[in-house]
C-alpha cells in the first residue's frame, strides 16, 4: 500500500514528458527533467515541467544543473507560485544513476517526488509511477536509499479538459488529426454529453426503484447533492432568460461583424 502524499498530475505535464522523450538525442537512453507545482500537507500537485540535458553511460551520469537553475528562474517569472517538487525520468525502472540525480533534487526541494513515465509502452500502456526516497541502513555504516511508491491521480483544469477531449478524438481518425470545432458544435457536443449522463442517472434510479439494482448510499448522496445544486426556476422563466441571453449574444455577434466589415472597408478606402 502506497504511503506518503498523493501525487496529482495535470495532462500538460504528461504531454511535455512525452515530447521530451521524442526530442532527446539518439544516444540518450532516457529523458529527465524538473517537475514544478505546489505542495500541500498531503498532496503534491504537478502542474508544469521542463526537460534537462544530461549524459548517461554505464559508469557515470552528468546533468546540466546550470541549465536547470536558469530554466527554473525563467519559470518563476511567469508562474511564481510553482516551485520545484521533484524530477521525472522516461522509462519503467529506477537505476543507480537515479539515486545520484535524486540527491541533487533533495537539495532543491524537501522530500522531492521521482516520477517515472514509460514512454516505451513496455506493457502496451504508458505506465506512470511516483516515488519518494527514504534512507535505508544502519546509522554510521553504509547507507542506501529505498524508493517508496505513492498514489497517483490525474486532474485537470477546464481549459486542459478541452485539449484532452480533442486529443481523444484523434484515436478514431485515420489520419490521426482532427480540426477544431466551432463554438456551436462544442455547445451541441456538451449538450449531447449531458443528455447521455442524465439518461444514465435516470436509468440507474429506475432500476433501483424497481429492485433490479442494489441501492448505493454514496451514489444517492451524490444525486441529492446534484439535485440541490439545480436552481429552482419555472420552465417559463428559464425560457425567457434563455431567449434574452440568446438575443444579447446575437446582438454582440452582429455588432462584431459590423465592426469588422467597417474596418475592412476603411482599409480599402485608405489604400485608394
Amino acid at each position: 500500500m502506497a504511503a506518503g502524499p498523493t501525487v496529482r498530475i495535470h495532462p500538460v505535464v504528461l504531454c511535455s514528458i512525452a515530447d521530451s522523450s521524442e526530442r532527446r538525442s539518439e544516444e540518450a537512453r532516457r529523458g529527465i527533467g524538473t517537475l514544478l507545482g505546489t505542495v500541500d500537507k498531503q498532496t503534491v500537485e504537478i502542474t508544469n515541467c521542463f526537460s534537462v540535458p544530461h549524459n548517461e553511460s554505464e559508469d557515470e551520469v552528468a546533468v546540466d544543473m546550470e541549465f536547470a537553475k536558469n530554466m527554473y528562474e525563467l519559470h518563476r517569472k511567469v508562474a511564481p507560485n510553482e516551485v520545484i517538487v521533484g524530477w521525472f525520468a522516461t522509462g519503467h525502472d529506477i537505476t543507480e544513476h537515479s539515486v545520484l540525480i535524486h540527491e541533487y533534487y533533495s537539495r532543491e526541494a524537501q522530500n522531492p517526488v521521482h516520477l517515472t513515465v514509460d514512454t516505451t509502452l513496455l506493457n502496451g500502456r504508458m505506465s506512470i509511477k511516483a516515488y519518494v526516497s527514504a534512507p535505508l541502513g544502519v546509522p554510521g555504516k553504509t547507507m542506501g536509499v529505498m524508493f517508496t511508491p505513492l498514489t497517483v491521480n490525474y486532474v485537470y483544469y477546464d481549459t486542459e479538459r478541452i485539449g484532452v477531449d480533442l486529443i481523444q478524438k484523434t484515436r478514431n481518425s485515420p489520419s490521426r488529426t482532427v480540426s477544431l470545432s466551432t463554438e456551436l458544435e462544442q455547445v451541441g457536443t456538451s449538450a449531447a454529453r449531458i443528455q447521455d449522463m442524465l439518461s444514465t442517472v435516470l436509468q440507474y434510479a429506475e432500476e433501483v426503484l424497481s429492485g433490479k439494482v442494489t441501492p448505493d448510499n454514496s451514489v444517492g448522496r451524490f444525486l441529492i447533492d446534484l439535485v440541490n445544486k439545480v436552481p429552482k426556476i419555472s420552465a417559463q422563466d428559464f425560457e425567457t432568460m434563455l431567449n434574452s441571453n440568446i438575443n444579447d449574444l446575437l446582438m454582440v455577434t452582429y455588432l462584431s461583424n459590423l465592426t469588422q466589415a467597417q474596418i475592412s472597408l476603411n482599409e480599402k478606402l485608405v489604400a485608394l
